[in-house]
């Protein structure tokens, strides 16, 4: 004998609040220490300084967590979270590994050190990486 069994939009609703909350703290821990760390950074570059790339991703990531408890019920906040946190964590580990240099108006941001800040915005960031990823697959596809 078969049940019908009612789902809820997501079919997870505990697993995907979960990521929800877990993907937006990490994106917020990541947003503070950017933009916590941004005034010490105003003087490296010339046109566009490491500073203000450091207050943009902290918008950017503080409208993602935003994004993530208001809709996570949608697909396109997933892969925004996880847009934001992979490209954060990408550059944190190239710049921290590859004296890249100057980009056109981009300064050269080589920092081969680990401090705590940097440590743990890496941290929150692979984390937000992994659970926007999971709440991407969570979330009800659309029919």
């Amino acid at each position: 004998m078969a049940t019908d069994v009612r789902r809820s939009p997501t079919g997870h609703p505990l697993l995907l609040r979960t990521l929800q909350l877990v993907t937006a703290a990490a994106l917020a821990v990541s947003a503070a220490i950017h933009a916590d760390l941004a005034p010490g950074y105003d003087a490296v570059g010339a046109h566009i300084t490491q500073g203000t790339l450091f207050r943009l991703e902290a918008a950017v990531a503080a409208l993602a967590a935003l994004l993530v408890l208001a809709a996570g019920h949608r697909r396109s906040v997933w892969v925004f979270a996880a847009l934001v946190s992979a490209s954060t964590l990408g550059a944190l580990l190239l710049y921290r590994y590859v004296d890249v240099g100057t980009i056109g108006p981009l300064p050269n941001m080589y920092e081969p050190a680990w401090f705590t800040e940097k440590t743990t915005t890496a941290i929150a960031e692979a984390v937000g990486t992994v659970t926007a990823t999971a709440g991407f697959l969570t979330a009800r596809r659309p029919h």
